[in-house]
């Protein structure tokens, strides 16, 4: 049987071509069929740009249903699809096309002659001229014949070097997690998911898409999150998936109610720890607990709290069927009891290793093919001989920001090649709507009249504006152990007391 990816959805997608797959406020109602017509026009369009199986297609666009269509297009005809976000700027850009190599670059208007200027291959279309050439297709095409091992896309990490790391991800992969998911969280053909996520990221690329399309599903296609927008759909959707930062926002709109929840069955949180209060807070206001998962973008999701059965708020479950979790000390042994250690997965959605880094993917694996998330944990058993998963910090100095990953030796390096700077360190600060804030302290050289503006203004230029510092402190020197290591801890605490 084909592996492909897309023939798994197919075979789930619901009979008759007039079931609407993406229901667009004040937009078009997408059904399936022209989901499938579409994509199968990209396909061919793609092909004649000169792509063939195991090519990479880069995205950087906005959230478009045509987008969707470009990413089946890429599995259907075994292409590797590279999302980015869209807030990448030119020296990021020029990175990820180098690694990758992409056959073809599919970009938003504004950005055509920036990436068209590039040093690269590639052929670089808007999504609106790939669109205008796919029309002229066929709306059928024969899905390719892909391996379970083959790689569906690529989805690039940043690194705590400051390289960022493209993770491959194949076929098997993600047709794993996401049957793991529809069955873990009962999805229907009666569903209708409200994705207000962006499509750059697993959770709204991978999660609530493979969702809604594994079990014949819907989806209210939002381009972006807006508490207000938001309430005013929950009465037509039963799901929301979303990330820690929607909840909070949506806890100060007056307007949001438990009458306005009654149609949901599901509130789903992830991409960045959910905070205990807020899951209470919840709770209190809406009857809801909120089904708290962990996932990464190198394994998809890894754990979930259950359906049926307790949630336990500042948790995030059980290992999913199939994938083995374990907590292991410096030594890698397994750590007993409620002891904290680093967090380690293995199973078939832990992806395939670091495109063109071998030596990294080596290094972060076990022997027993174990993959080192980097996040530290333990296990807390709310029911006897129940073990729920409570991630208690990360070992690699990870911000995460509204659900984004941020890692403060790439902004680092920047501000240390700023003029009149000496040194500096980012860390993440509390903030009551993203999770964490990024938070820079510099040491200035003397004689230089450093500011928190023109520091924040340079790094705009530079790099995607959620890694920009949202503060900029200024201090004599780092705090130091006796190895000289700077003492971030120390530093999240200063920033952290009022």
């Amino acid at each position: 049987m084909n592996a492909n990816l897309y023939s798994l959805f197919e075979r789930h997608f619901p009979e008759g071509d007039e079931q609407p797959f993406l229901i667009v406020p004040n937009g078009p109602v997408v059904h399936y069929g022209d989901l499938a017509a579409l994509s199968a026009q990209i396909a061919h369009a793609l092909v004649r740009a000169g792509c063939r199986p195991g090519d990479r297609v880069a995205a950087q666009v906005d959230k478009h249903w045509h987008v969707l269509a470009l990413y089946l297009a890429c599995l259907r005809a075994g292409f590797v699809y590279l999302p980015l976000n869209t807030g990448y700027q030119r020296a990021e850009l020029t990175y990820f096309f180098g690694d990758a190599r992409p056959r073809v670059i599919v970009c938003n208007t504004e950005h055509l002659g920036l990436i068209a200027a590039r040093e690269h291959d590639a052929t670089v279309l808007t999504l609106a001229e790939l669109v205008d050439r796919a029309e002229k297709e066929d709306e059928t095409f024969a899905t390719v014949d892909r391996a379970a091992s083959d790689l569906a896309a690529i989805l690039y990490t940043s690194g705590t070097t400051g390289r960022s790391k493209g993770a491959m991800i194949t076929h098997r992969n993600l047709a794993s997690n996401g049957l793991a998911l529809v069955a873990a969280w009962g999805f229907t053909d009666r569903d209708v998911i409200l994705h207000a996520l962006p499509i750059y990221h697993v959770h709204g690329l991978f999660v609530a898409t493979h969702c809604a399309l594994l079990a014949g599903a819907r989806m209210l296609w939002l381009p972006k999150f807006d508490a207000h927008e938001v309430v005013s759909h929950l009465g037509h959707a039963t799901v929301m998936m979303g990330v820690p930062t929607f909840y909070t926002r949506l806890l100060t709109e007056p307007t949001f109610t438990r009458e306005r929840c009654r149609t949901i069955r599901l509130f789903v949180s992830g991409s960045a720890p959910l905070l205990a209060e807020t899951f209470e807070a919840f709770r209190q206001r809406t009857g809801h607990a909120i089904l708290e998962r962990y996932g990464m973008t190198e394994a998809g999701m890894i754990t979930s709290n259950p359906l049926d059965g307790a949630r336990v708020g500042g948790t995030v479950g059980k290992a999913l069927p199939g994938v083995d979790v374990r907590i292991v000390d410096e030594q890698g042994a397994t750590v007993s009891g409620d002891g904290i250690g680093g967090v380690q997965v293995r199973g078939p959605n832990v992806f395939a290793g670091y495109w063109q880094m071998a030596d990294k993917t080596r290094e972060e694996f076990t022997s027993d093919a174990f993959f080192k998330t980097g996040d530290m944990g333990q296990w807390v058993r709310e029911e006897p001989g129940r073990g729920y998963l409570r991630l208690v910090g990360r070992a690699k100095d990870l911000i995460i920001t509204g659900g984004l990953n941020v890692y403060p030796k790439e902004i680092e390096e920047r501000i240390d090649q700023m003029d009149g700077v000496e040194e500096s360190a980012v860390v993440g600060m509390p903030d009551p709507d993203f999770g964490e804030s990024v938070a820079a302290v510099i040491v200035g050289k003397p004689g230089h009249n450093l500011t928190e503006a023109s520091i924040i203004a340079a790094l705009k230029c530079e790099i995607a504006h959620f890694k920009v510092p949202k503060r900029v402190f200024f201090e004599d020197a780092l705090p130091r152990n006796a190895m000289g290591k700077v003492q971030k801890n120390a530093l999240r605490e200063k920033l952290a007391t009022p």
